[in-house]
């Protein structure tokens, strides 16, 4: 089910630029590439343009210059990519709304219309248990109930920001071509 926090369809007649947000393991980068090849449109993974910028991987941003530096420069490339007059969809970090003004700057970004993929907790938790050596964030969690506890406690903090969207998804457990498709079903 997809719910509507404001109505910019007329908008998307002739530009675009579609913006994915939502908890980590929520499918931002599986579901943007499926719908960025559905509106034959570029994707583009923000911490893919970070790591580029700056020459180094996002956990070695955050080992050697801290989550502060990593947030300004997060904030700096978003709104560097929002400048530009091409269409795209774009999958953002899991905090990403959260800090700066951010979220402030994809709700007023022109032409685009920011989604917030919303998957209940359990699934997230299941998706991230499996994958969370690869998680910097998580990867010290050793239980899957810890894991259910962290993941409760951001997405209590972070929903008041995610809900925001201008679109959001309610996920479940559909695959990420279905979540595309209904998502692109949404914008026409």
């Amino acid at each position: 089910m997809a719910r509507w926090n404001s109505l910019k369809i007329a908008k998307f007649a002739l530009k675009m630029k579609i913006l994915l947000i939502g908890y980590m393991g929520s499918g931002k980068t599986s579901v943007g590439k499926f719908l960025a090849e559905g509106l034959n449109i570029p994707f583009r993974d923000l911490d893919d343009e970070i790591e580029k910028a700056e020459k180094k991987l996002i956990s070695d941003i955050f080992a050697d210059k801290g989550e502060i530096y990593f947030r300004k420069t997060e904030n700096n490339t978003l709104k560097a990519i929002l400048s530009e007059p091409e269409d795209f969809v774009l999958a953002t970090g899991g905090g990403t709304p959260c800090y700066a003004d951010s979220l402030s700057a994809m709700l007023n970004a022109e032409d685009s219309l920011t989604v917030y993929l919303k998957v209940p907790l359990a699934v997230l938790c299941d998706r991230l248990f499996l994958e969370k050596e690869n998680r910097p964030l998580i990867a010290h969690l050793g239980s899957k109930p810890a894991l259910m506890e962290f993941i409760g406690i951001h997405l209590f903090e972070r929903s008041h920001f995610y809900n925001q969207a201008g679109l959001v998804i309610d996920v479940g457990e559909d695959c990420e071509k279905t979540i595309a498709q209904r998502i692109n079903s949404n914008l026409f």
